[in-house]
């Protein structure tokens, strides 16, 4: 059995970047501060990797997130691996013409000659009061644009493996690191490898409601469930980790089994990931299912900075123990 140790999501992701930089030499990282001599990122996840790998390797960048996008496209057309920091989710909006129209379509426009190897990471999540510009869940636009593989992972083991295969993967792939889920401390295999990209984790088995979630709201889910099992309710957690593309066949299997279905995220509940989820439940199993498949999320409207009204546009465990008790009421 493999040692395991502690750390958190921050810490893991940094652990892949050096073992994947160690391992490929055509790895590189772009960002804004992401050198040490800048801190290592805003959030410190790069700290030690340009003293260990080197400037050329580790570039600092200027406050221009076409640029950060935009040479990163270019090196990876020339055979290598970019990891592009995007320091917020909320300003991947200053370079999406970057990212929708160059980096996710040049493999559908040169008939699959060229690929664009990019790994975008992005920090995002409310719950720190930095308001409507800096905290939304943005993953339902990338997740709409063909071409980008959308990964948001919720503890430090999938962190580290979901990042290998996506600094491997041919395609871009879109990294969410939610600041909760990326400050929660959680145990990891000293050897963790990749996470295979597009396969979700079944966290606990269940059989009266499956209830699926990602990235923050699934640790929120945790605390849910235990509620719910106390009231003798047996839930089905699944953790997507891929948003893009959803792990179709595991959801629909344990859905068919409970009969009931609950979408959780964080993002904006009007044109979300859960509306794609519960479509494609209620088209695939429709007539096996006891309820209506329900989606929870944040109302329609911008981030508050006020503290008492973030905590309530963001989804609490309470929200969830009540609309899995109300869809086991009917039966």
């Amino acid at each position: 059995m493999s040692e395991m140790v502690t750390m958190t999501g921050q810490q893991a992701i940094n652990l892949a970047l050096a073992e994947a930089m160690e391992r490929d030499p055509k790895v590189l990282v772009f960002g804004e501060d992401v050198a040490d001599r800048e801190g290592g990122g805003v959030s410190g996840t790069t700290r030690g990797l340009s003293t260990r790998f080197g400037d050329d390797r580790v570039r600092s960048t200027p406050i221009t997130e076409q640029a950060i996008i935009g040479a990163p496209i270019g090196a990876a057309m020339g055979g290598y691996k970019p990891v592009a920091e995007i320091m917020l989710m909320n300003f991947t909006a200053v370079a999406m013409d970057m990212i929708v129209n160059h980096a996710a379509k040049l493999r559908f426009m040169s008939g699959g000659q060229s690929q664009v190897p990019i790994v975008i990471r992005t920090m995002t999540g409310a719950g720190y009061q930095t308001a409507g510009q800096h905290a939304d869940f943005l993953e339902a636009w990338f997740c709409h644009t063909a071409g980008i593989k959308v990964v948001a992972a919720s503890n430090p083991a999938d962190f580290k493996g979901l990042m290998l295969s996506c600094i491997d993967d041919p395609d871009p792939c879109m990294f969410i690191e939610a600041g909760v889920a990326i400050r929660t401390p959680g145990e990891l295999a000293v050897d963790q490898g990749k996470i295979p990209l597009g396969k979700a984790r079944i966290h606990q088995a269940g059989t009266d409601v499956t209830v699926i979630s990602y990235s923050t709201q699934f640790l929120r889910c945790i605390e849910a469930v235990k509620e719910l099992e106390e009231a003798g309710i047996s839930v089905e957690l699944i953790d997507l980790r891929t948003i893009s593309p959803w792990d179709k066949e595991c959801v629909l299997a344990s859905v068919e089994k409970t009969g009931r279905a609950v979408v959780v995220h964080e993002a904006l509940r009007s044109f979300g990931v859960g509306a794609e989820i519960a479509a494609t439940i209620s088209e695939e199993l429709f007539g096996k299912l006891k309820a209506p498949v329900r989606r929870l999320g944040a109302p329609y409207s911008a981030v508050p900075f006020s503290k008492p009204l973030e905590t309530a546009f963001l989804v609490q465990p309470a929200d969830v123990v009540a609309c899995v008790k109300e869809l086991i009421s009917r039966g």
